[in-house]
């Protein structure tokens, strides 16, 4: 099987599979639960300074959006951060760190927006031999209102400021985590460039309120009749979360910035996205809340195997889609492509048909004994009957050839170089006389 063996930041693990600072990594005993099932790393649920105690809801502390099959789309979270005492997740930490020497241990932090506390914390956790830091910039709920998490992550220079100080005052590489609760992302990770950091992860959890509870009026979870926002994950926020990773990884200013990929991991699929996107660890947690420590064997595995088919190294995957990452006007528009239904594989259930006619472009036939054909001149390739139809490859997109004429357009396909010289494009057009 292909070697998984992953170096980030100088920090090895066995393969680029990591836990989230999360529920999962809040403690000694689902950490050594976590290694022993294959995970290749962990982020220990987020610490805090000592003080007044961190006081977590007793009761339902996470929504669900579910789809039609009951399977788990995304978690809505209220959960705060750890509310075990310091001194007893140091000892912890320090355990398992010496048990688990092969492994990537990194310990996410948040405390006040000050210097010292950022220095006191620190100290505090240099002899645990942790391999990292990752600084909590990104949680949305409850340490928020308190000037912390996403509050610090929304505001760039704060960002640079609390890295300039986690550098100055540690050994340890410094993870910025970022915030998707923002424009733009690329300001948040110029900014923790900018202060030193060593990585960014991205994303944490999206603000969201995930359903009202119809009887009682209230959001969900429901707390004694109350309901608040909280922090949403899963697969859901997976194409929110490639698409920001991809803007740090084109960004000029934040070019070869090591990123650990987080947001909606489920499959091996998931992880190769990410990693092909320029991450060199991807972190995970609502799969592992889903099914269990031991679903990353398959997400080993499933990867592994990929690239034994594609018979390339896990280095040669990192990275190797953000060249094809670009703007909507650099697209090719000699391109064409006009769809094809397989009669064979068709099941004549009329999706295609019922998407096209009422919300699209009328491109769709529907002949005697339900024998659905495309109408190339109406055609626009929109590729919305292929997401629509339940059979996989009944319905492709084929692209014509240079020098076909498109019989929707009358144009001969490949004559245009790009949009700047394209009819449809205004500035292109002549002025008018």
């Amino acid at each position: 099987m292909a070697d998984l063996t992953t170096n980030f930041l100088g920090i090895r693990s066995p393969n680029p599979f990591w836990l989230a600072s999360a529920p999962p990594t809040d403690k000694e005993y689902n950490v050594e639960r976590a290694f022993e099932a294959g995970w290749g790393g962990v982020v220990w649920k987020t610490l805090g300074a000592e003080g007044p105690p961190v006081v977590n809801v007793n009761g339902p502390r996470y929504g669900a959006v579910w789809g039609a099959d009951r399977r788990l789309l995304g978690l809505n979270n209220i959960e705060l951060i750890t509310d075990r005492p310091l001194q007893v997740n140091l000892d912890e930490i320090k355990r398992v760190r010496r048990k688990w020497r092969d492994r990537a241990l990194i310990i996410s932090l948040m405390v006040p927006c000050d210097e010292d506390s950022w220095k006191d914390i620190l100290a505090k956790i240099e002899d645990t031999e942790a391999d990292g830091v990752e600084l909590n910039f990104g949680c949305p709920h409850g340490m928020a209102e308190r000037g912390m998490g996403s509050a610090v992550g929304q505001v760039p220079e704060y960002i640079e400021m609390v890295t300039r100080w986690v550098k100055q005052y540690s050994r340890m590489p410094c993870i910025v985590k970022l915030t998707p609760n923002i424009s733009d992302i690329r300001k948040p990770a110029e900014a923790a460039r900018r202060g030193g950091a060593d990585a960014v992860s991205l994303i944490n959890t999206i603000n969201s309120i995930t359903s009202v509870n119809l009887d009682s009026f209230s959001p969900e979870p429901m707390i004694d009749g109350k309901g608040s926002h909280g922090g949403y994950c899963g697969p859901a926020v997976k194409p929110i979360a490639l698409n920001m990773v991809a803007e740090i990884a084109r960004n000029p200013a934040t070019a070869g910035l090591p990123i650990s990929g987080i947001g909606g991991v489920t499959t091996w699929r998931d992880a190769a996205e990410f990693i092909a996107l320029g991450c060199g660890t991807v972190q995970a947690c609502t799969v592992a809340m889903t099914y269990g420590f031991k679903v990353v064997q398959e997400l080993i595995s499933g990867l592994s195997e990929y690239l034994d088919e594609k018979g390339m190294t896990l280095e040669e995957l990192r990275g190797r889609a953000v060249p094809n990452v670009t703007d909507w006007q650099h697209l090719n528009l000699n391109y064409v492509a006009k769809a094809h239904i397989s009669q064979d594989d068709c099941i004549k259930c009329g999706r295609c048909y019922a998407a096209c006619e009422d919300t699209s472009h009328q491109a769709i036939a529907m002949g005697p004994g339900r024998v659905f054909t495309v109408k190339e001149e109406e055609c626009v390739a929109c590729n919305l009957c292929v997401n629509v139809c339940p059979v996989e490859n009944c319905i492709t997109m084929e692209p014509m050839a240079k020098g076909q004429t498109d019989p929707r357009t009358g144009q001969v396909v490949g004559d245009y170089a790009n949009w700047t010289t394209h009819p449809n494009n205004p500035a292109a057009r002549p002025a008018a006389e």
